[in-house]
């Protein structure tokens, strides 16, 4: 045999090798999913002269999840998809604005028949390193993507995760475009003025939030975090957290979940804000009791991502309670039916009342309060096996500021795996 074609032939053969078992790899670990929400949402407004009496609409939501594995090798590299489609069953010019629907751009208060996005992400992993370019749903402590809708909030940026060191988790990165839950626009990431906020609104918005989270676990019982982050030209901020679980007699746990915030300006936005936070919670079988108190001091309110949940251990269905000075208390109920032979059934409720609201010179102190209420039921054999049943119900008062709110929603969800 011809010495040129067999060595050729071998590297042909290696190569192919090669790719088959890192294309192997690669779809070894791929991960599909195809989640289905249907979500009807009602919000009534109690308060007088309201600009609109309700919020009402119906809406059906896929969202197609995939998530490749690694190719073999040193380096690794992989790609991420999400598509969101939503569909309207039922709205009306005078009930829209939910937050379930995109609106219509020439009738802002009418809702569009459909909508929807296709974000896909790149990713390369060495070692315990995984770096992600495009679109991103982080959850940190700076910044937690909003999903309590019928589609979820993305952005667009590159977040680093790092495993390296045995029980520190690194993440660091930048966004630049936020996709928020009712919309298919790429927009500035801006603060959240919801509420009383004071911040001065000439420049409230930017192109890059950068961020960098460090949480170490010590123990088996605690952890310890500090994040970092900069929405250039409007705020600095620095989180703090400290978490950590009591094993008790009897089965029970004693958890304790301490966070402390420092939020500054940049370019006179006016952020100025101290937020102290703590929830303990007593877990006994199936049963949870929870204590929070959270307290805002400074000359703003606290400062976050528009549309993103606040890192607040009082950010709830409906309010933030994180108002100019405000003050606030929260106890919480939990239980699992499965103790009583229900297995799949959840139930939760929670009250929190807040005051010392700072509503500016000459106007007395703003005060509120909200009881939610979570019955879930997930389901547990037979051909409709994980189709999951969630009913949240709010009720919202509040004093000298705000909206009075009745709320529904019913949520059926199912995760089909592909």
């Amino acid at each position: 045999m011809n010495c040129s074609i067999w060595v050729s032939g071998m590297v042909f053969a290696g190569s192919a090798l090669s790719s088959f078992y890192a294309n192997a790899d690669f779809l070894k670990d791929t991960k599909a999913s195809l989640d289905t929400r249907n979500f009807y949402m009602n919000r009534d407004f109690r308060q007088d002269n309201a600009p609109q009496s309700k919020a009402e609409e119906w809406a059906q939501g896929f969202l197609l999840r995939y998530e490749s594995g690694f190719t073999a090798g040193t380096v690794g590299f992989g790609f991420d998809a999400l598509g969101l489609v939503g569909v309207k069953l039922d709205s009306s010019p005078d009930r829209s604005g939910s937050g379930l629907l995109l609106r219509d751009r020439e009738s802002p208060r009418r809702a569009q028949d459909e909508y929807g996005e296709l974000g896909v992400t790149a990713k390369m992993r060495i070692s315990k390193t995984v770096l992600k370019v495009g679109t991103l749903t982080p959850k940190l402590p700076l910044l937690q993507a909003n999903d309590s809708r019928l589609l979820p909030q993305t952005f667009r940026g590159g977040q680093l995760n790092s495993l390296e060191v045995l029980g520190l988790t690194v993440d660091a990165g930048r966004l630049t475009k936020v996709n928020q839950r009712d919309s298919t626009d790429n927009e500035d990431i801006s603060i959240s003025t919801v509420g009383v906020k004071n911040f001065k609104p000439q420049q409230l918005a930017s192109n890059n939030f950068d961020f960098a989270s460090f949480s170490y676990k010590w123990t088996d019982q605690l952890t310890a975090g500090y994040g970092y982050g900069h929405l250039d030209n409007v705020y600095d901020q620095h989180v703090f957290t400290l978490n950590h679980v009591a094993p008790l007699s009897g089965g029970s746990t004693f958890k304790s979940d301490v966070r402390f915030a420092r939020s500054t300006e940049l370019s006179s936005s006016q952020v100025d804000n101290r937020a102290l936070e703590a929830m303990f919670t007593y877990t006994l079988g199936s049963q949870a009791f929870g204590l929070g108190h959270q307290r805002m001091s400074g000359d703003s309110g606290y400062a976050y991502i528009s549309g993103t949940d606040a890192f607040l251990v009082n950010f709830v269905q409906v309010n933030d309670f994180a108002n100019v000075s405000e003050r606030s208390w929260q106890a919480r109920y939990d239980y699992n039916f499965a103790a009583m032979g229900l297995p799949g059934l959840t139930f939760m409720t929670r009250y929190l009342t807040g005051d010392n609201i700072d509503l500016g010179a000459n106007r007395p102190e703003g005060k509120e309060w909200e009881r939610d209420t979570d019955i879930a039921y997930v389901i547990q054999g037979g051909p409709l096996k994980n189709v999951g049943i969630k009913w949240r119900n709010a009720t919202v008062r509040s004093t000298n500021f705000g909206s009075d709110i009745d709320e529904n929603r019913l949520i059926l969800s199912y995760s089909i795996p592909l």
